[in-house]
């Protein structure tokens, strides 16, 4: 069966980092394009940044640009996002996605929480 499970969320100061993490399995991995979205309450969910199937490429939403990293590796079927200089506006629930062609998978979700 597909899964993929996000990991490292939690609650940060503002200014402050975290590292996500989601485990993939159940699909060959290495040929699927990996995607990291957020959705906060009241508001639609919204892509955060894209990562090619070898991590050649990468694409950031504006509001993350300079700040977050996806990275991935392929041997360990899991993708990254690096968090930095974390903002209240991040605070949102992160979801991990999968996507080939018509396939699209998601994971469950890892709060987020940017706050004193």
């Amino acid at each position: 069966q597909v899964q993929l499970v996000e990991s490292g969320g939690g609650l940060v100061q503002p200014g402050g980092s975290l590292r996500l993490s989601c485990a993939a399995s159940g699909f060959t991995f290495s040929r699927y394009f990996m995607r990291w979205y957020r959705q906060a309450p009241g508001k639609e969910r919204e892509l955060v940044a894209h990562i090619t199937t070898a991590g050649g490429s990468t694409n950031y939403a504006d509001s993350v640009k300079g700040r977050f990293t996806i990275s991935r590796d392929n041997a360990k079927n899991t993708v990254y996002l690096q968090m930095n200089s974390l903002k209240p506006e991040d605070t949102a629930v992160y979801y991990c996605n999968a996507l080939k062609g018509f396939d699209n998978y998601w994971g469950r979700g890892t709060q987020v929480t940017v706050s004193f």
